[in-house]
């Protein structure tokens, strides 16, 4: 292969709109990953707290799932692992045994508070404004809903 063809396909990638998403998604998570290591958190874990936080503190497993996009092979072992960290419990529903209910409980809600710097210093950390985000975020939640319509 020559290496004007190499440059031509390395400048196709570049433009892929997989890849630079993909890059977007590792670089954030990264980013993540110092502030989350603090709290002894994984990514995917704070997003269920989030979700938690944001939800009066507790749901379903299956609302979680919904919400977040992860299969229950994923999520039930997650939430094992939050229960095992004393930040959340688990019950079942009492009209539907089948249910799961993740409920946080004090150590959960501590955690809260000690996370609540995170969004900032992510948003600080991309370098976009307000309205500037707030596009960026209308615009992928259209691609989403268009890839999964």
């Amino acid at each position: 292969m020559t290496a004007t063809v190499m440059k031509e396909q390395e400048a196709a990638l570049d433009d892929e709109l997989c890849l630079s998403l993909y890059l977007a998604s590792r670089a954030m998570t990264a980013t993540y990953r110092p502030l989350l290591d603090a709290l002894e958190l994984t990514y995917p874990q704070y997003l269920v707290l989030r979700y938690l936080w944001e939800s009066g503190g507790s749901a379903g497993i299956s609302e979680i799932g919904a919400r977040l996009r992860l299969e229950s092979n994923t999520l039930s072992p997650l939430i094992k692992r939050l229960e095992a960290l004393g930040a959340v419990g688990r019950a079942r529903r009492p009209d539907d045994e089948r249910a799961v209910i993740v409920t946080l409980t004090r150590q959960g809600r501590a955690l809260q508070r000690r996370a609540a710097h995170i969004p900032a210093e992510v948003c600080r950390a991309t370098g976009l404004d307000a309205a500037d985000r707030g596009r960026l975020v209308r615009k992928l939640h259209r691609l989403t809903a268009q890839l999964e319509g």
